[in-house]
């Protein structure tokens, strides 16, 4: 992914294929790789992928909120000259893509949440603190997946040096933080933005109850299980998800 990294002013992002552009918001500890799934395929499908690095570490403490990555996703869609586009998050991605969709809804014409947070923060900040040891964060990382395997030892170094970094260790307490100040769960029934909720039915970061609060709480959506599958069904389940995400888009004419 590092090869295909598009530098534009402040903006660091990766884009696939032309046509209707579909954003994918990453997560607190996951990078840009982790949806190669879906930057692969997609773009023969007739969408413009886009994939921004999001600035969880780069902004000052004060401004490192869910709030304010909503508004710099907000300031790359204006940079891109972008509109009618289709978000879709992983986990605090998801939370930034329903929290954007709420700010800016005349922007968003269809939003796709995996594993988001929003409603349920507890996971989020829950025993990271834990510096200096290797196999704790590694397990950690392992019970994120429903097989640990997907754990993959460049995702635990990752990981790892994050939160052996005190400022990455400090700022992602912050957003923790901050996610559970943004809880969403008054402002979704006003939301009227056409939902696609993909979920691991074995998630336990954000456990499928969630999922289902999701679902009943936004007024257009429809939820999809993916079985045997963690907290990331895009890096999980790459084809499931992608097919499921393609016929919800057609069906929906996306």
């Amino acid at each position: 992914m590092e090869e295909h990294i598009i530098k534009d002013g402040k903006y660091r992002y990766i884009e696939f294929g032309e046509g209707a552009p579909m954003i994918i918001l990453h997560g607190l500890m996951g990078g840009l790789s982790n949806f190669h799934g879906v930057t692969d395929y997609f773009p023969d499908k007739g969408y413009k992928v886009l994939v921004p690095e999001l600035p969880i570490y780069d902004m000052p403490m004060l401004k490192t909120t869910v709030k304010n990555f909503a508004k710099f996703l907000e300031e790359f869609i204006e940079y891109k000259g972008l509109k009618d586009v289709i978000l879709l998050g992983n986990s605090l991605g998801g939370h930034i893509g329903l929290l954007h969709t709420k700010m800016f809804p005349e922007m968003v014409k269809a939003l796709v949440i995996t594993g988001s947070s929003g409603l349920y923060e507890s996971a989020m900040g829950d025993g990271y603190p834990k510096r200096g040891d290797y196999e704790f964060i590694k397990k950690k990382a392992e019970d994120v997946f429903y097989d640990p395997k997907v754990a993959t030892k460049e995702i635990v170094d990752e990981v790892f040096a994050t939160v052996n970094d005190r400022m990455k260790l400090v700022k992602t307490l912050a957003i923790a933080k901050s996610a559970i100040r943004h809880n969403m769960s008054k402002d979704l029934p006003k939301m009227q933005t056409p939902t696609c909720i993909i979920w691991g039915k074995n998630d336990t970061v954000t456990p499928p109850n969630v999922a289902e609060e999701f679902h009943e709480l936004l007024p257009d959506s429809d939820l999809f299980w993916i079985d045997k599958c963690g907290h990331a069904p895009m890096m999980e389940h790459p084809e499931d998800f992608n097919t499921i995400l393609e016929a919800w888009l057609e069906k929906r004419g996306f």
